[in-house]
């Protein structure tokens, strides 16, 4: 009913006004049927041409001789169409996702039944955090590491989505070395580090009081936090198979910036790691706060247009290369000021100089 009122219309407005108008059908059928379907009436109505589009079940019933035709053929121009790499992407995340949900709500599949929907909510949480706290025990630094490489994971994920880029143009490789370097650097160099410097304080200074973290925090931010940042760019830059000329030229260039950028969140975060939380649960705590970090960075970038890098403080380091490179780039520009206006000037005098020799000798002079 729709289209014929839109057709009607537009035949009045095309003899009224002597415009072409265009009428389209309220679904877009898929690309394969285009190609069957007829698009553009054979008849016209002077002045002017009235195009219009078949109805969508002109449409199924042109895509449904067509697979019976040939199937094989409209399967593969259909694959053709889609973006496999969007399909790839879209197709782990719902994996995962699931696989996750499922182990989630699952936990307590044998013993729930006849469960209310309030007890389910209560308990599910509840005896997750009990079986996580038990693999934890039986197996601290595989289990920390697991946990780091998801969080990991999930920040480089966030970030490149927050940089512009959509699901299949999501870079794979990229969060697989963030990944790795939650699984094989941060998961258990932070087991070493929070037991170390707990011994540290506890049993070799005795700073057991509410003011010692103070200080632990203090050793956190000068030691622990440049090392870990310094650790993570070695990281990358191995896997990214860069020279070692360029590992220890990031190193220097980042050191400080990643340093300074860590103050604005990890000494309030710390108060809590270090004063309220187990020791053996210290790196989820860290973990979690950088998920929260990465997200509320990924949404400033997303609106003034700045990259975000997922680690612990290591969150603008593409930013620092951005304003390198704007930095490198309006040098380049100044360099080629200069050097048009010295061709402008030596193009200058030898044009006083028409023979060959002279014009050779006004070069040379010029240098």
């Amino acid at each position: 009913m729709k289209q014929s009122v839109a057709l009607l219309v537009g035949s009045v407005l095309s003899v009224q006004h002597g415009a072409q108008v265009v009428a389209f059908a309220p679904l877009r059928p898929p690309a394969a049927a285009l190609h069957s379907v007829p698009l553009v009436s054979p008849r016209s109505s002077p002045p002017s041409t009235l195009l219009r589009m078949d109805t969508v079940e002109d449409a199924e019933e042109a895509i449904k001789a067509e697979v019976s035709k040939d199937p094989l053929g409209y399967l593969g121009r259909e694959i053709k169409a889609m973006d496999m790499n969007a399909v790839i992407n879209s197709s782990i995340i719902v994996l995962i996702s699931v696989t996750v949900l499922s182990k989630f709500t699952l936990v307590n599949a044998g013993i729930m039944r006849g469960w209310t929907p309030a007890e389910m909510a209560v308990r599910i949480p509840v005896d997750n955090w009990l079986g996580y706290s038990a693999v934890l025990e039986n197996s601290p630094v595989s289990t920390k590491a697991v946990t780091s490489a998801t969080v990991y994971t999930i920040g480089d994920f966030i970030a490149q989505r927050t940089e512009g880029a959509s699901i299949g143009e999501i870079d794979r490789p990229r969060i697989v070395r963030s990944a790795l370097a939650g699984l094989i650097g941060h998961g258990p160099l932070s087991h070493v580090w929070y037991e170390v410097s707990e011994g540290f304080f506890t049993d070799y200074l005795r700073w057991t009081e509410w003011w010692s973290t103070l200080p632990k925090v203090v050793l956190d931010q000068t030691t622990w936090a440049p090392f870990w940042n310094n650790f993570y760019i070695i990281m990358l830059g191995v896997m990214k198979l860069e020279s070692p000329k360029t590992i220890w030229a990031d190193i220097k260039r980042t050191t400080i910036p990643l340093i300074v950028s860590g103050l604005k969140l990890w000494p309030l975060a710390h108060c809590v790691t270090y004063g309220l939380i187990p020791v053996e649960n210290r790196l989820l705590w860290v973990d979690m706060v950088e998920i929260l970090w990465v997200t509320i960075l990924a949404t400033q970038a997303a609106g003034g247009g700045a990259a975000v890098q997922e680690g612990h403080g290591v969150v603008q380091l593409e930013e620092i290369q951005q304003e390198e490179g704007k930095v490198l780039e309006a040098k380049e520009k100044e360099l080629e000021v200069v050097m048009a206006e010295s061709a402008q000037t030596v193009g200058g005098s030898l044009d006083k100089f028409p023979d060959e020799k002279e014009r050779e000798q006004a070069i040379t002079h010029e240098k």
